[in-house]
């Protein structure tokens, strides 16, 4: 495998990845399981055990062991773990540890941000064609998603108020992270609901059309000719 500057692992472990992923979660999941390999060498099913305590359980991230495996192959396949005699000798079972590179690429990730997804909601996508089909009971729509968000609510809140902040303050805190979310998306299905005739006398969006043919050649600024600039436009805000 050719040498990878450092300032690059990231990047490059990203690519190598990527491609065998699905999304955010999975890549999530990889750097979990370097960070958990960087506090010592383990067992496949010790890192799906700790995987497990750590993101909660599997009502909140159902990993099943069969990912573990195919994750550390495809890691040991980038060079950022690599498998190392079992501690009890017993050579039917692979323990892995965190290679220097693996390490150098944890540390990278550490330190760069992490930029949410908030662009593609499936949701937005029903009201948007409820527009566009007719027949749609938009009204009914909302009410829905908002009831099964209430439920969403509702599930976290108990378990925020279950749990001991005296030995679990960072799931407390995680779970508060999630709460915000929940009541934010109710109040903007408010927004929506209050502004739904203003948004039924919009068109609805369309593709551009691309213009057929090929393209005119740009004609050069004649001598005679001033060239004006055209003043800046403002970013108008959402309203």
């Amino acid at each position: 495998m050719p040498e990878i500057p450092p300032h690059r692992l990231t990047t490059a472990c990203f690519q190598i990845l990527v491609t065998t992923g699905k999304g955010v979660a999975t890549m999530s999941v990889r750097f979990a399981l370097l960070g958990l390999l960087a506090e010592r060498p383990r067992y496949p099913y010790e890192l799906w055990a700790a995987f497990q305590a750590l993101a909660g359980g599997p009502e909140i991230w159902d990993l099943k062991p069969p990912q573990v495996y195919t994750t550390l192959e495809r890691l040991a396949e980038a060079g950022l773990v690599e498998a190392v005699e079992a501690e009890d000798g017993d050579s039917g079972q692979r323990m892995y540890a965190l290679t220097p590179r693996g390490r150098a690429v944890l540390e990278d990730w550490f330190y760069t941000g992490i930029p949410g997804d908030h662009q593609r909601d499936e949701f937005f996508i029903k009201p948007m064609l409820g527009l566009m089909v007719e027949g749609t009971d938009l009204h009914r729509l909302i009410q829905v998603q908002r009831s099964t968000l209430y439920q969403e609510l509702h599930k976290f809140v108990h378990q925020c108020t279950i749990a001991d902040p005296q030995r679990e303050l960072a799931r407390v805190l995680f779970l508060d992270k999630v709460v915000m979310h929940l009541e934010a998306e109710l109040r903007w299905l408010d927004l929506v609901e209050a502004r739904l005739e203003e948004i039924r006398q919009q068109p609805p969006p369309r593709p551009q059309r691309r213009p057929r043919g090929r393209p005119s050649r740009a004609q050069p600024d004649r001598p005679d000719t001033p060239h004006v600039n055209a003043p800046a436009k403002e970013d108008a805000p959402c309203r």
